[in-house]
């Protein structure tokens, strides 16, 4: 290391000692067994189960209530202690209610020293500094003293239940419960990944994209239902007709009004307006969450109707304007022969089920009408305005990506896009000949510009419409699929017209691991402790698939999480931890809801199972922040080195 560099670094550490001193710590830290991960993809809006999973870490916390408190209580004790951990402030005051006043005390007594051992027993992984900064500031000095002074040691035995009894005198005990709860969901897992689709279906993304904002540690990979947010968020008209199109076919409008505050009456005026009288058999909403005594129903199903007409004809702008996506094949509205009401597609002609659309010209199909251009207009004003989807998506961008590498485990969401004969399939969307990793970096590089490119350029523009790529695109690594047929399957009766055929990659993965190595080398990874992490399609576990696959190498961890999938999968979703020992996945059943939770203690059902034990415990030198650990160690080896020689 050249001095320049080092007197740098000794701005930092301006004495042999403090230098000294950091090489002990962070050598101190390397020794420590690394922090569990916690994996979730396909959330799709559903937040409350969302927030329940968080909270027990996938079960985490009631093997960590289990290991402490073993034998000692009853099963009803352990159960309303973790429900306590997961939601401490609802189920105190019900507890409380439960309580006669005179044994309120021994009660908080007991509950204080529980969960006091509790969180003894989930910081032990961490340096005292790094529990230090997770404890709120007002009670600091009390937890800490609790959490590392031991009651056992003659000398200190009054001292500390001197503390728990102030703490009751004085009535803090609840404030205290609730905050060694919070720090018992902080510590269980110490870095979160989110792997796709946080948007769509389920009433609440923008309340889990709040939670992650304020999360202490987290990365997220773009599933194909982020990226047409993010689109949406940069103002592209197709991306904005497919979120607004999804939100009100399953039933939720409100996340787009009230979540983000973007005003939807133009459309429903102008959808009022020009389909009043229209055909709306083909546009029945799938959930309707608006309740019994707010029916909008009808409203809702025109406004459908019409943001449909609208996104086919704002795709089919992308279309034509970006002949390197090579989807002409999907351009429909010009292939309708509406004296006969049928389309082409292919060589084949098909009836259509309604071809009512009262603000299409057969003449110039895809170009929008001036109202329709004027609630566009309204619409991108929006999307680009609202100050809360600007906040949430800007944290899409600053702690997400189209794949990620983290300490040898690779993460995305659809799939690394295969030819028939396994090899990598290449694509020129972006003007460049692409494959394998360069086409996600490529990929990501246009979908960066969309959001941070001067608004206007060319480059957000086509930042935008690589943004819509990625959401449906043949050969979108976030997608998967060879096409995506909404239009057949609204209008077209034919099954064979509805088909999605899946990536190669799809069929290869199932048993293949070379392909999966081969893939894993592609992204720089090799070793039998390599994986693919992966969601997007979810795994039908009655039908007696699994998630494992390719001999282990690759973990599909999308169970359904969402409610719209249940039916479909049998289960409530997967979701994977990896510790120091090893990783495992959870099969999660239905969650009911909080208020179940918490009144009735019900948590979620999970089966637990064992991908993999290591051959040895894992320590944080094992992992990439070990590595970075390590370099600083060196770098300041040599300025400690420097100092002893006097050439700093």
């Amino acid at each position: 290391m050249d001095n320049r560099v080092l007197r740098i670094l000794s701005r930092q550490f301006p004495t042999e000692t403090s230098a000294a001193t950091e090489i002990i710590n962070l050598q101190s830290i390397l020794s420590l067994p690394k922090g569990t991960e916690h994996f979730l993809t396909d959330i799709h809006g559903e937040d409350e189960q969302f927030l329940h999973v968080l909270k027990n870490g996938s079960g985490t916390v009631k093997r960590k209530v289990e290991a402490v408190i073993g034998d000692r209580k009853d099963a009803a004790y352990k159960k309303r202690l973790t429900t306590l951990i997961y939601y401490p402030k609802e189920k105190l005051e019900l507890i409380k209610n439960d309580i006669p006043e005179d044994q309120l005390d021994d009660w908080y007594m007991e509950t204080l020293r529980d969960l006091i051992d509790v969180v003894k027993r989930v910081s032990s992984k961490y340096t005292r500094s790094k529990v230090r900064r997770a404890i709120p500031e007002e009670y600091r000095f009390v937890i800490e003293e609790l959490i590392t002074e031991k009651e056992e040691i003659y000398d200190k035995e009054r001292y500390y239940g001197q503390i728990l009894r102030s703490v009751i005198d004085i009535g803090t005990a609840d404030p205290v419960i609730i905050t060694l709860c919070n720090l018992i969901q902080r510590l269980v897992v110490d870095h979160l990944h989110i792997v796709g689709d946080i948007y769509d279906r389920g009433p609440g993304p923008h309340l889990i994209m709040d939670k992650l904002c304020e999360h202490h540690s987290v990365d997220i990979v773009w599933g194909n239902h982020d990226v047409v947010w993010m689109g949406a968020a940069c103002g592209n008209p197709a991306c904005i007709t497919n979120v607004i199109r999804m939100s009100v076919r399953y039933g939720n409008l409100s996340v787009i009004e009230d979540g983000y505050g973007i005003n939807l009456l133009p459309l429903a005026a102008f959808a009022m307006k020009h389909y009043e009288n229209s055909d709306l058999s083909r546009f029945h909403l799938k959930e309707n969450n608006r309740g019994e005594f707010f029916d909008l129903e009808r409203i809702e199903s025109l406004m459908y109707k019409a943001i449909t007409i609208m996104q086919f004809k704002a795709e089919g702008q992308i279309i034509r304007n970006n002949p390197d996506f090579g989807m002409d094949d999907q351009l429909l509205l010009d292939k309708i022969n509406w004296e006969s009401g049928t389309v082409r597609r292919g060589d084949s002609e098909y009836k259509l089920l309604d071809c009512d659309f009262p603000t299409v010209d057969p003449e110039h199909p895809y170009e929008f009408t001036a109202e329709e251009e004027q609630v566009l207009s309204q619409l991108i004003y929006g999307f680009t305005n609202s100050e809360k989807l600007r906040r949430h998506i800007r944290l899409l961008y600053e702690k997400g990506s189209l794949y990620k590498i983290y300490n040898g485990n690779l993460l995305y969401h659809g799939c690394v896009p295969l030819n028939d004969d396994a090899t990598f399939s290449h694509s020129s969307v972006g003007g460049k000949d692409t494959c394998g990793r360069a086409m996600y970096d490529l990929l990501e590089d246009y979908a960066r510009k969309a959001f941070y490119a001067p608004a206007g350029s060319d480059d957000q523009r086509k930042g935008g419409d690589i943004l819509w790529y990625l959401w449906c695109g043949p050969k979108s690594p976030s997608y998967g699929r060879s096409k995506m047929t909404t239009f057949e399957r609204l209008f077209v009766s034919e099954k064979e017209t509805h088909e999605e055929v899946k990536d190669p990659y799809y069929r290869y993965i199932e048993n293949d691991e070379y392909v999966a190595d081969s893939i894993l080398k592609e992204f720089g990874l090799d070793g039998r402790h390599a994986h693919i992490i992966n969601g997007h399609v979810p795994v039908e576990t009655k039908k007696g698939q699994t998630p494992i696959k390719a001999g282990g190498k690759v973990l599909m961890i999308d169970g359904g999480f969402s409610k719209a999938y249940h039916a479909k999968t049998g289960i409530a979703g997967y979701t994977l931890a990896i510790d120091s020992h090893g990783m495992w996945l959870v099969e999660h059943e239905q969650f009911e809801s909080k208020n179940d939770a918490i009144i009735r203690e019900t948590d979620i059902v999970s089966d637990t199972l064992t991908v993999e034990n290591f051959d040895r415990r894992m320590y944080v030198e094992d992992t990439d922040k070990g590595k970075e650990l390590q370099k600083e160690i060196d770098d300041l080896k040599e300025l400690l080195k420097a100092y002893r020689n006097g050439t700093i």
